[in-house]
């Protein structure tokens, strides 16, 4: 059964007022970034690995980095600042990346130096791994987990809406269960807001891309966020909310390597991208990501907030994932496009 968490961390009236700044910021700011995407021309144009045929504006991560840097900066007290300038470092150098490409190797030196300053200079009260390690070891571990998922992160941010929606989802799902502190929560709804924000832009068709100046510290932030609430004792929340992209990304990356790939290259062949290829909208999955992003924050919320048993939680939210891979993998079956 779960823990006695301490119930939402804030209160409704500052989580209401940066709900809609953040939001607010995110869908004027992004129209703004827009006009000026479009006047430079800074485009995302179609390849052999994309999954959209019109070139497209890339970049409207600023306006959702923004608008939660903004909103919370203004409004909250009791913020982790180091992680903070750590969201916008990670968005200098992937704006970088956007507009001419870095290789691989030092921007992952990047973020890896990034993670560990922050993990080690501004470390959770509790551990990680809940106490199975020594302390150093969990620090270090829960470094290379964050720099795993703000990478996987970014390479999920495939098609229209999707990483919109589990930022929504994540942030949802961590504001309810109330398993974090104060300034970490209006960090959760600053997040979900501004995904929200952008999101009137991005859902299909999309007319602007985020780029990876926003899905690398989105994913950064994110898990971070995620692993302060495992080191809370809300581990099982921690595995529910990211559990569909871990597993999608995940199980790509293994098929990948195991096929000699080089699993850092840009790719069509995650489970959603199978489906879009298969004839699903790229709303129609975005969609079905969010059913199953809701599905995982209820099952969450009642892990949190009922005598339910861990367990049969974490096996709910199994199922679950696995519904969604098995419904992606059909609609890629149909015209060939099978995950394998």
């Amino acid at each position: 059964m779960a823990a006695a968490y301490p119930g939402f961390a804030g209160d409704w009236e500052a989580a209401a007022v940066t709900f809609a700044a953040a939001g607010l910021i995110a869908w004027a700011g992004t129209g703004t970034v827009l006009h000026l995407l479009r006047r430079h021309e800074i485009l995302d144009r179609p390849n052999e690995r994309s999954s959209h045929v019109v070139a497209t504006p890339r970049g409207g991560g600023i306006a959702v980095v923004g608008a939660i840097l903004v909103a919370v900066a203004l409004l909250a007290d009791d913020l982790p600042w180091l992680v903070l300038a750590a969201v916008a470092a990670l968005a200098a150098v992937s704006w970088i990346d956007d507009l001419r490409g870095l290789p691989p190797l030092p921007r992952f030196l990047f973020q890896g130096l990034v993670v560990l300053a922050v993990v080690f200079l501004a470390p959770w009260d509790g551990l990680v791994f809940q106490g199975l390690l020594p302390v150093a070891l969990d620090r270090l571990l829960a470094a290379g987990v964050l720099l795993y998922f703000l990478n996987i992160f970014n390479f999920m941010d495939g098609i229209d809406g999707i990483t919109g929606v589990e930022t929504v989802c994540i942030g949802l799902g961590l504001a309810l269960a109330g398993v974090v502190s104060e300034g970490n929560t209006l960090l959760a709804v600053a997040a979900t807001a501004a995904a929200l924000g952008f999101l009137v832009w991005n859902w299909q068709p999309a007319r602007i891309f985020m780029g990876d100046v926003g899905s690398v510290p989105l994913g950064f932030l994110l898990g971070w966020l995620l692993l302060s609430a495992a080191a809370a004792g809300a581990w099982p929340v921690a595995l529910l909310l990211p559990a569909y992209y871990l597993a999608d990304a995940s199980l790509t990356l293994l098929r990948r390597a195991a096929r000699g790939e080089r699993v850092w290259r840009a790719h069509r062949e995650h489970f959603y991208q199978r489906a879009v290829q298969g004839g699903l909208s790229h709303a129609a999955v975005s969609r079905s990501v969010l059913a199953c992003g809701l599905g995982l924050v209820a099952i969450a919320a009642a892990d949190t907030w009922l005598p339910v048993p861990t367990l049969l939680a974490l096996f709910a939210g199994a199922v679950l994932v696995l519904g969604l891979l098995w419904y992606l993998r059909r609609a890629a079956a149909r015209s060939g496009h099978d995950a394998r």
